[in-house]
């Protein structure tokens, strides 16, 4: 007796151009709304799928912000900013974070993503900011931490604390520039404002230098 095998077909993966298109709709709203007044039936509408493939894909609304801020940051921070590179002197090195995060921390962008957070956090989802700290700003200075370890490691600089020391250098770089931005006291747009940033990046970097670098 001949049998005839059946082979049984993968299930089809996921569609990733509307899981994408999912998660720029939720950057894009949580952004502008805060997590409170975004409501998954907009960020279906705005990516162009059903509600149902936006819970498909992510399950309920906390999961979808937290895989939204996820993307976010890590297109703002990519990885790359704190390696090494070929003939990178290390303040050359710092300089190139600092002026990066110098602009990130007082962008129009990041600025909304803060303000909506502060409001969500206000009205009772304390969640929402740790969600935001976890994916941002303790990210890089995971990432700070590492590249740090790699000079201590070489003897050009020298720390005790390089966990504390990342936090300090990061610290450094807002000055009060993400605070004022925060409060609406400038635009970043500002010419004077946006000199301001490139000094206060430099000083940062000479600072944290003056601080680590062997003496």
């Amino acid at each position: 007796m001949n049998t005839i095998a059946k082979c049984q077909r993968p299930g089809r993966p996921k569609d990733m151009e509307k899981r994408a298109a999912i998660l720029d709709a939720a950057q894009d709203l949580f952004t502008d709304q805060g997590f409170e007044h975004t409501s998954m039936d907009a960020v279906a509408s705005r990516a162009g799928v059903s509600k149902l493939t936006v819970y498909s894909h992510f399950g309920d609304k906390a999961t979808l912000f937290r895989e939204a801020v996820r993307a976010r940051c890590r297109s703002m921070v990519p990885e790359q900013l704190y390696c090494r590179h070929e003939g990178d002197s290390l303040r050359e090195a710092l300089l190139r974070i600092a002026r990066h995060h110098a602009k990130l921390m007082s962008s129009s962008e990041t600025i909304g993503v803060w303000r909506a957070i502060t409001s969500d956090c206000a009205s009772g989802e304390p969640r929402l900011g740790q969600m935001l700290w976890e994916e941002g700003p303790m990210r890089s200075r995971q990432l700070m931490q590492a590249m740090l370890e790699e000079y201590v490691a070489s003897g050009e600089l020298v720390i005790e604390d390089v966990d504390r020391a990342a936090g300090q250098f990061l610290c450094l770089l807002k000055g009060d520039l993400h605070f004022r931005r925060l409060l609406g006291c400038v635009d970043d747009n500002c010419p004077q404002f946006r000199k301001e940033m490139e000094e206060n990046a430099e000083a940062a970097v000479d600072m944290f230098l003056r601080a680590y670098a062997p003496r």
